[in-house]
Order: C-alpha cells, then structure tokens, then sequence
C-alpha cells in the first residue's frame, strides 16, 4: 500500500512533526505487523527521526545545521539553494520504520520530522506499508 501525503511549510528552514499523519496512516491501513518507509521526492527536503518531547530539539538542530552549511557561502549552483540540497544529503530521504500491534515501534522521545530546507512551499511524503 502508497499513500501521499500533503506537507505545506512555512520557513525556509524547519523541521515538522509528521509522527501522528503517518500513524494515521499505518492505522486506516489495518496492517498489524511490517514494515513502514517514509520516504520524501525532493531534492531539497528530507526525514529523520529524533526527539519529540522538548521542541527545543528541532530548533538546535536547525539551527546547528544552518551554522555548518549557511544559506550563502559562494556555491556554484545558479538556484540560490545549494544549502538545501546539501542538508537534504546529509539528512536523507527516507525511514524505515518497524509496525507492531498496528502500531509504528519508535523509543519513548521519538518521533518523525519532515525536514523543509527550501521553503516555504507545498511538499509531499510517500508512505509505503509493507505487511509482513
């Protein structure tokens, strides 16, 4: 099973929490056990899984990466968003996430951020459910 989801962001740069849409997913879908991929078609957005308990967390993280790779620093690419896809590499496009009772297996803290390192815009995350 596919299913696309409609992200739309409101900064250039922001990490946001995706966990409960792709629970909800998991749920209609009434698979019980297998596996859940996340996976983003862009080139300049991204996933990952990290802490969801203090949001403090994503502003670090954003925040950190904008220091390493800044918006400006004399690239070559003719766009004016090199940074993106840079972040975007380093971050990647995909997660792989177990499904247990229905349910995705994340730790305690975590939960599932879609990563915009080129907004604001209107994006999409495909999810795909393997049963098993």
């Amino acid at each position: 099973m596919i299913k696309e989801l409609s992200i739309r962001t409101s900064n250039r740069v922001e990490l946001i929490d995706i966990t409960h849409m792709i629970q909800n997913v998991v749920s209609e879908s009434k698979i019980k056990s297998g596996l859940c991929i996340v996976y983003v078609p862009h080139t300049t957005a991204a996933v990952t899984i990290n802490e969801n308990a203090d949001p403090s967390v994503q502003h670090d993280i954003t925040s950190e990466l904008n220091k390493v790779i800044p918006l400006n620093d004399n690239y070559s690419h003719l766009e004016g968003n090199s940074a993106a896809h840079i972040k975007t590499s380093l971050i990647g496009s995909s997660e792989t996430i177990f499904i247990e009772g229905a349910s995705l297996i994340l730790g305690t803290w975590q939960g599932i951020y879609f990563c915009e390192f080129d907004g604001p815009r209107n994006r999409k995350v495909i999810v795909k459910l393997i049963p098993g």
